[in-house]
């Protein structure tokens, strides 16, 4: 039986939206997603682990990489570089397993310019009042909850280029709405193709 390719699923969403959140909910509520690890000039937060929450590196290496091509996509966030490697992902897909991303409106153009079969999902706040909340809640310097705010406008602005929008005002539902599509992606005709010709050879022969 012939193996189908992984499907690529881009979750993007502006700071404080949660996105963050429901992708590692996501993937713990389907196993069978992978979650790809992104490269980050930025140091490591309390709690993070190299390789795990990222791979911390220099800006030097960050730009080496970029240099050689090795990522998939890469944008600036503020004031750090933040890209994927297209050779990880590439493996993951080729084998067979899904995989999530979780970046910026940039990188998702990156991504879906070199893999124009990926599935976009935007994570809408219920309103930009409710995201100002959430912001203003991490109790951040007044000055950069305002320039994170500008970012957030730009980057909702986008939503029209994206597949699905899923809006974070209860956390349940947009999770369940994020496994829903998901699931919807791993029952498309192409990827039970290999199956219906294993377990259902007759059909064949209509």
């Amino acid at each position: 039986m012939s193996l189908s390719p992984g499907l690529l699923y881009v979750v993007c969403g502006p700071s404080g939206v949660g996105k963050t959140s429901l992708v590692q909910a996501l993937v713990l509520r389907r196993p069978g997603l992978a979650l790809s690890v992104s490269y980050t000039t930025r140091p490591p937060r309390d709690g993070e682990q190299q390789g795990v929450s990222y791979h911390f590196v220099s800006d030097s290496r960050f730009n080496a990489m970029c240099a050689a091509g090795e990522f998939l996509e890469y944008a600036q966030v503020f004031d750090h570089q933040y890209g994927t490697s297209a050779t990880a992902v590439e493996q993951m897909l080729a084998a067979g397993r899904d995989v999530v991303l979780e970046i910026d409106w940039q990188g998702a153009q990156q991504a879906r310019a070199r893999l124009p079969g990926c599935v976009t999902v935007m994570i809408l706040p219920p309103s930009v009042a409710v995201l100002r909340q959430r912001l203003t809640g991490r109790k951040d310097d007044p000055a950069l909850v305002e320039r994170r705010m500008r970012d957030a406008t730009a980057e909702l602005s986008h939503w029209p280029q994206f597949d699905y929008l899923v809006v974070n005002e209860v956390f349940e539902q947009a999770l369940a709405d994020l496994c829903a599509i998901t699931r919807s992606g791993e029952l498309r005709r192409e990827r039970q193709g290999a199956w219906v010709a294993a377990a259902l050879p007759e059909l064949g022969k209509i």
